[in-house]
């Protein structure tokens, strides 16, 4: 396993928070990083465009206050999420933002780019691009991802369907840079298998959507807290990808959940027909997304308690006895 300089001696555990579209925004960012993990969120989750740098003046000027003022336990660093995908007409004012406040981490979706790569890089930052399979793990990296973010089954999300042991164990045949594992983490002791799996990092946001300072309205948080990994139904109805979602969020939109439709997998839908008028229920605003493991999840609570007792559980995990 190969942890990059920029994360040593700054992590209290090996987490890196996912960035979530709509629900991960400056408050939650800067209370994950404070508490030792790194905090994301995708650059589209600021609108206007504008708001990006106000956003991105925000975490850097506040991180550096709380380092300045705890020398001893500097903060996690920070990513921002940028989609590839050739939908996003911000992409190049968003990473020109990003440039000129020398984000230290992006994490890449939705396609891998060279030149994307090599102007991260420029700046002196680190790139990490989600996939969910081999073939698309061993594209990122040719094209120049310094990690790997494996979104194994029972992720939260536009999701894959590979079980995480041979997600891991196969990467790594090839692959020595770091990893950060996605898939139904949702305790400390879930962190410690990743780890024991061969990942460098846990990759968790479904646990994070049930905190103080996320972007969720309550009930979504509320449903997160009281649903397990059966409440969980893996569809590409709502946007053309197949992704997890919350079973009563389809429930109260009046669709069934056992029989739902499937979407042309060439078509990003974003909820309207061709003539505007609307198609379905739209994702993440109507049709929550979840991973697996919020079973582990029983109450809404500050991200740095959350982070808290995720530590506490890692710190006591070991090996049981035969």
């Amino acid at each position: 396993m190969s942890m990059p300089a920029l994360f040593k001696g700054r992590l209290s555990i090996p987490v890196i928070g996912s960035p979530l579209f709509i629900i991960s925004v400056p408050d939650l960012v800067i209370a994950q990083c404070k508490a030792g993990v790194v905090g994301s969120f995708p650059a589209l989750n600021a609108r206007p465009a504008a708001l990006l740098d106000e956003w991105l003046h925000r975490i850097r000027e506040e991180l550096a206050a709380y380092d300045r003022a705890h020398p001893e336990r500097p903060s996690a660093p920070f990513a921002v999420n940028q989609i590839v995908h050739k939908s996003n007409n911000r992409l190049d004012q968003d990473m020109a933002l990003c440039e000129k406040h020398k984000v230290p981490v992006i994490i890449s979706s939705l396609g891998a780019r060279e030149e994307l790569n090599k102007a991260v890089h420029n700046w002196g930052g680190i790139i990490f691009h989600d996939v969910i399979n081999q073939k698309f793990a061993h594209k990122a990296v040719e094209k120049g991802a310094d990690g790997l973010i494996l979104v194994a089954a029972g992720a939260g999300g536009h999701a894959g369907t590979i079980s995480p042991f041979p997600f891991v164990a196969e990467t790594r045949r090839w692959f020595d840079g770091p990893i950060a594992l996605s898939g139904a983490i949702g305790n400390g002791k879930a962190i410690r298998a990743a780890r024991i799996l061969g990942a460098d990092f846990a990759y968790i946001g479904s646990a994070f959507i049930a905190t103080r300072e996320a972007n969720a309205v309550e009930r979504y948080k509320e449903m997160i807290a009281s649903s397990s990994a059966e409440d969980i139904v893996y569809s590409n109805l709502f946007t053309g990808v197949h992704g997890n979602y919350l079973r009563p969020s389809i429930v109260a939109a009046g669709m069934d959940p056992d029989n739902l439709e499937t979407s042309d997998p060439t078509k990003m839908n974003f909820g309207t027909d061709a003539s505007g008028e609307r198609a379905k229920p739209k994702a993440w605003k109507e049709i929550w997304g979840s991973g697996q493991g919020i079973g582990s999840i029983e109450k809404i609570v500050p991200a740095a308690e959350l982070i808290a007792r995720f530590k506490k559980e890692y710190d006591e995990a070991i090996d049981r006895p035969l």
